[in-house]
């Protein structure tokens, strides 16, 4: 019995593991691949998918991750994997399997337009566009747009235009995802973009993945919603330990 329980638990876990193949619609691929978990740095590259599988577009970059590496955060990938998990507030970029995007949340920025494909949705970014982090509240980790120019500190804090340049130009990593429909899970972390990096790259984030302002811009002129766009962040071990189970590139 003491077998049977053993070898039906592995069968669960290495369920599990499989469950996080990339969703079959996606032919866009996003990769962060870190030295290890406790890295701020990442090494970025884009992958398409077409009949002779998955080809690498471009060369690849670099960019900046949170300035205490990784933890597993809330998206495509298993929720059981071993490690420690994202948390509101630790300084950590969520590792996993994220969508690009969803819904009308996808490319944010202080500028009236933007170079992209034009069935990417875009915002210009106004006093009255708010990003919740506030674990407590029913829009958290969600885009929401004021009637009224903000009032209250709360509004005021969460305010998406804070005149920081780092932050004119953004897309949206779908980690812990808020709809509508489905509350996003408190303190599980909110509010992680693709951004521009600080002092060029020597400051790491606060859990976001940044870069060179011409490389963001190259990267979001790429991603195309209809190809069914998915950010991958893992570190280096990690990458080799599921790319076969999850028929990563």
């Amino acid at each position: 019995m003491k077998h049977l329980f053993l070898l039906l638990s592995f069968s669960l876990l290495l369920h599990g593991i499989l469950s996080a193949q990339l969703p079959e619609n996606t032919q866009q691929l996003v990769i962060g691949i870190a030295p290890d978990s406790s890295s701020s740095h990442v090494t970025l590259s884009v992958f398409e998918k077409n009949t002779n599988g998955w080809r690498q577009q471009g060369t690849a970059w670099k960019g900046r991750l949170g300035r205490n590496g990784l933890a597993w955060g809330l998206g495509l990938h298993p929720s059981n994997l071993a490690g420690l998990k994202k948390k509101e507030g630790d300084g950590r970029s969520p590792a996993g399997l994220f969508k690009i995007g969803s819904g009308s949340s996808f490319s944010f920025g202080y500028a009236p337009s933007i170079q992209k494909k034009t069935n990417l949705p875009y915002k210009q970014i106004t006093t009255k566009d708010l990003w919740i982090e506030d674990s407590k509240s029913a829009s958290y980790n969600q885009h929401i747009l004021l009637d009224h120019t903000p009032k209250s500190t709360w509004e005021k804090d969460a305010q998406m235009r804070q005149g920081d340049y780092a932050h004119s130009l953004k897309l949206f990593i779908a980690h812990n995802e808020g709809t509508a429909e489905k509350r996003a899970v408190a303190n599980a972390g909110s509010a992680i973009f693709f951004h521009i990096w600080r002092y060029s790259g020597a400051k790491a984030t606060a859990g976001c993945t940044t870069m060179d302002p011409t490389k963001l811009k190259q990267l979001i002129a790429q991603i195309d919603p209809s190809k069914a766009p998915v950010y991958l962040l893992l570190t280096n071990a990690d990458y080799t330990k599921y790319r076969a189970a999850w028929k990563l590139p």
